[in-house]
């Protein structure tokens, strides 16, 4: 009998194996970081098919690490980086350009163009988003346009369209498959429907015959070939969908807070889809099997761990993101400066993309230890923001907040996170809930796991913060932040 489940998350940064047993405990890891390829200023691409050759490795390292065959492991998850977007030769496998970046701006023009009639939100009520550079529907659109004899190619139906998740799957399995939660990020799938939208694809121009089919986040989509040979592919999930799951937020009202690249706070709001007034994301939280789909509300941060490698690359100021936690220790508050990462634009709620980053309240007495704190606790502010409206929208005022991600062995940050929000900040056990969260799909798809509540019973709580600050000095930091927010707007002429 196998005992294990291995997942597949293909990150921003990274590409990572890592093998579960049945309670849920890391048994081996392997991971390799990709090259990340800028272009122009704004732009931001990988190499598919240099991430595929790492996912490759990864996965033999991890089961030489764990010392494993074939036969112990049960089934295969995917979690991914959402709304990353690769067109590819059907016929030969080949991509035709890079793998566009969810962080990339370049479809500003397109989204805009979109916007001027009918406004940013002319989409929401079939999508659950507005028309922002993030989501991939306008990124195959600037492909099609832009790399030459691609259209008449994809007419042709001699083109093909994925996420990162669909370009593993159909490497692993030859499925051109994807998932509601990845789908959900397309601008292209109509929320009710969970299926390509005609209207949508008119709109957007993209030629229907591109897609993959959209399936449910839990059932074998194919067996794997080459490594791994037989073993079923059986779990795709979004990243941050993939860790609302590997958190056990299974009931309405519990929510999650991954800290990665990016930053991200999901709701589960159920079985119906919650619109939002208030610059959150209406998106699938998931689907298992014939089951109905669960819905949620996100919060999307462009800029969180990617600040601190920002820091470590650009500026110099560390050697590596563990340092900065000391060199933010190393002074008592952030100096009066606030750090506001718009280097993208700004998400949720603000979803500016004439927005660039600033730092304000600069003064001589400011020095690099207060701008490596400011810069922690940036992501803590927006998380705030995010959870504001969060509880606006839901009409649920949240009791704790569970976090994962590399993020939150950060001692300094976690504390001034459960601080700002006035919440306790929970870390669970395993904080690898997004690969978690891939392998819980893909054991329920095979009967590796039962169900929700022995998923439930395999969550622990490793550590919790609790707030510490007076509300007036809350008040007077977060009434700052608002104010550097500002700062950053208008700045790229639309």
């Amino acid at each position: 009998m196998s005992k294990y489940v291995g997942a597949i998350d293909q990150g921003t940064t990274s590409t990572r194996f890592i093998i579960f047993d049945h309670l849920g405990n890391i048994v081996a890891v392997d991971q390799k970081e990709h090259k990340q390829i800028y272009p122009r200023p704004g732009w931001v691409e990988h190499d598919a098919l240099e991430i595929w050759q790492n996912t490759q490795e990864v996965m033999q390292g991890a089961m030489a690490k764990a010392k494993c065959s074939v036969s112990d492991i049960a089934a295969i998850g995917v979690t991914n980086q959402r709304e990353t977007t690769l067109v590819w030769e059907k016929k030969t496998g080949k991509p035709i350009y890079n793998a566009i970046v969810w962080q990339d701006t370049r479809t500003d023009v397109i989204c805009n163009g979109l916007a001027s009639n009918g406004g940013q939100d002319r989409l929401r009520s079939k999508t659950g988003l507005p028309l922002a550079t993030y989501f991939s529907g306008p990124k195959i659109k600037w492909i099609l346009d832009n790399v030459d004899g691609a259209r008449a190619k994809a007419e042709k139906g001699e083109l093909i369209f994925g996420n990162m998740d669909t370009w593993v799957i159909w490497n692993l399995t030859g499925r051109h498959v994807t998932d509601v939660t990845n789908a959900s990020r397309t601008l292209l799938m109509n929320l009710q429907t969970l299926n390509w939208d005609d209207e949508l694809l008119k709109l957007l121009d993209v030629p229907r015959a591109m897609l993959p089919e959209i399936r449910s986040s839990s059932e074998e989509y194919g067996k794997a070939r080459m490594i791994l040979e037989g073993v079923p592919v059986a779990g795709d999930l979004g990243d941050q969908q993939a860790a609302l799951f590997g958190q056990t937020c299974y009931s309405a009202g519990e929510a999650k807070n991954t800290y990665g690249t990016g930053c991200f706070m999901l709701m589960n709001m159920g079985e119906i889809p919650v619109p939002s007034n208030s610059g959150l994301l209406t998106t699938l939280g998931y689907k298992i099997g014939n089951q109905k789909a669960v819905y949620a509300l996100e919060g999307s941060i462009a800029m969180a761990g990617a600040l601190i490698q920002w820091l470590r690359d650009n500026l110099g100021l560390i050697q590596s993101s563990a340092e900065v936690e000391a060199l933010a220790k190393s002074v008592e508050d952030n100096g009066g400066i606030y750090f506001v990462p718009a280097f993208s634009g700004l998400y949720a709620p603000y979803w500016r993309s004439d927005a660039r980053g600033v730092i304000a309240g600069m003064t001589r007495y400011v020095n690099k230890g207060h701008i490596a704190r400011a810069a922690l606790e940036a992501t803590a502010y927006q998380t705030c923001e995010v959870l504001d409206a969060m509880e606006h929208d839901s009409g649920v005022k949240l009791k704790a907040l569970k976090v994962d991600g590399g993020m939150v062995f950060n001692e300094l940050l976690m504390q001034f996170q459960s601080d700002i929000l006035d919440v306790p900040v929970v870390r669970p056990k395993v904080a690898e809930t997004t690969a978690l969260g891939a392998a819980y799909a893909a054991g329920l798809a095979v009967g590796f796991w039962r169900d929700y509540d022995e998923l439930r019973a395999n969550w622990g709580k490793d550590k919790e913060w609790t707030p510490k600050m007076d509300s007036k000095q809350r008040e007077g930091l977060y009434s700052g932040w608002k104010k550097a927010v500002t700062r950053t707007f208008d700045w790229v002429e639309a």
